[in-house]
């Protein structure tokens, strides 16, 4: 090629860009393709070779032999092939080496273009490659810059990107700031890979952690999930394998030196470390600790709870803006609805009293229905045939007359309701005319105050002057 010792710099630039030799002399053959065609035309049939004996890239030019020559950057004659090669007959192809450096400055310009554009593909490509499989892993970074909200972060050998959105609220970074992020994406874009960061996925909250605990790397502790509200608070079941080892107090450590690495990094984001169970109801009753729980009443086929707390303990379980309650059903994969059990009891009063109104549904019925989870009148005329006539003393005709009985008597109990909701409406709009009405008698009296003003300043003025 245009330079002897072009093994050399194709070994140096695959070192530092990370990209395959093979990749790179490709490339170069390409270039010489190119640069050959920019000088005798596109016609022409040229093939590039890199010799490693030697370290050089070879361009041949190749033509057909024939015994008349019509198009001569195509064809060479019979007599002229044979003083190439005797044993040449008409429709072989023979192949001449050129001088690359006869292809001229255009020419070589090309191949520059060429070459420049092939190893910045190569290098994307490189870059992709190695990060695809790095997904969910935890990476070391600089920032370099702030860009619209977005922090742009130098890996090194590449750029990546911490979406505003993936930011964790009211943490700030400055240009040299050292960051720790998961790598949450890998997107291959013509303009190169985009590597996407985030400090929000509780996969972060997990990576951290296998790094603290060795019991977690070890496979000891099992990490069963983890839930997040960025910056704020946090939610982190595991489990051990070992009965020997308790999972909590490997992940608090010493003094709480374990987590406290964990809080650090993640800004004071206050963590929940609880122990994971195979019953869905205690693990539930775990995750919305410290609260203690009454009771529990699973709805499988809705994948819901209700979950029932002394009255005292409601706040705590619900927790501030209800975010306990809210991290434990993200955590736990459940939908839990937290009462007081005064309310609970309340609730079951009045669904008792409902189906005890059912024409045909007495005290004792009531009882049954109770024992049997049916727990007022709309859930009765929600029930199925089937289930009813497991009750004692129900057969199909008579479970048919109470659902329908059921029904009629939710469809009243809510046309009330919402005849009681439409007559305090009423009643509050007729309360603020009649203030209205109020505030306008006050106004009117106003011009009195202000004549008793008046005469009472005209008095005064009349003594001055006698």
């Amino acid at each position: 090629m245009f330079i002897a010792d072009i093994k050399r710099v194709v070994e140096q630039v695959s070192r530092d860009k990370g990209i395959d030799v093979e990749i790179l002399i490709r490339a170069l053959e390409e270039a010489l393709r190119s640069a050959a065609r920019k000088k005798f035309g596109s016609k022409v049939d040229i093939e590039a070779q890199y010799s490693p004996d030697t370290g050089e890239i070879e361009v041949f030019q190749f033509k057909e032999v024939v015994a008349e020559v019509t198009e001569p950057d195509l064809q060479i004659s019979l007599a002229e092939g044979r003083k190439l090669d005797p044993d040449c007959e008409a429709g072989d192809s023979l192949g001449t080496k050129m001088d690359t450096s006869s292809f001229g400055r255009i020419a070589a310009q090309s191949a520059k273009q060429v070459i420049i554009q092939k190893m910045k593909d190569a290098e994307r490509d490189a870059v992709y490659s190695s990060y695809i499989d790095r997904k969910g892993e935890v990476i070391n970074g600089i920032v370099q810059r702030v860009d619209r909200g977005n922090i742009i972060v130098n890996l090194g050998n590449t750029e990546a990107i911490l979406p505003t959105r993936e930011q964790i609220p009211r943490e700030n970074y400055r240009r040299g700031d050292r960051i720790r992020a998961l790598i949450f994406d890998v997107l291959y874009d013509t303009r190169g890979p985009q590597i996407v960061l985030s400090r929000t996925h509780p996969d972060l909250l997990i990576n951290l952690f296998k790094t603290e605990v060795p019991e977690i790397s070890e496979g000891i502790v099992e990490v069963k999930g983890a839930a997040r509200e960025p910056g704020v608070r946090a939610k982190f079941a595991v489990s051990s394998n070992d009965s020997d080892i308790d999972p909590v107090g490997a992940c608090v450590g010493m003094k709480g030196s374990r987590v406290q690495n964990v809080v650090q990094e993640l800004r004071g984001e206050k963590i929940d470390i609880i122990t994971w169970h195979v019953d869905a109801a205690k693990y539930v009753c775990n995750a919305l600790a410290p609260a203690e729980i009454s009771r529990v009443i699973i709805d499988e086929e809705n994948n819901a709870m209700e979950v029932i707390v002394p009255d005292e303990f409601l706040s705590v379980a619900i927790g501030k803006r209800g975010q306990n309650v809210r991290l434990a059903s993200k955590l736990t994969g459940w939908h839990l609805d937290v009462n007081s059990e005064s309310k609970y009891d309340e609730m079951m009063k009045i669904g008792y009293e409902s189906l005890v109104n059912i024409p045909g549904v007495g005290s004792s019925l009531a009882d049954a229905f109770f024992e049997k989870g049916i727990y007022s009148a709309e859930e009765l005329a929600e029930s199925a045939v089937e289930e009813l006539i497991e009750i004692r003393g129900i057969g199909q005709e008579k479970a048919l007359v109470l659902i329908e009985n059921a029904r009629q008597y939710a469809i009243e109990a809510a046309k009330a309701a919402e005849s009681r909701r439409l007559e305090e409406e009423s009643r509050a709009a007729e309360g603020a005319t009649r203030a209205d009405e109020g505030d306008d008698s006050v106004t009117a009296e106003t011009p009195v105050d202000q004549s008793n003003e008046a005469a009472v300043s005209g008095a005064e003025a009349l003594e001055e002057e006698q």
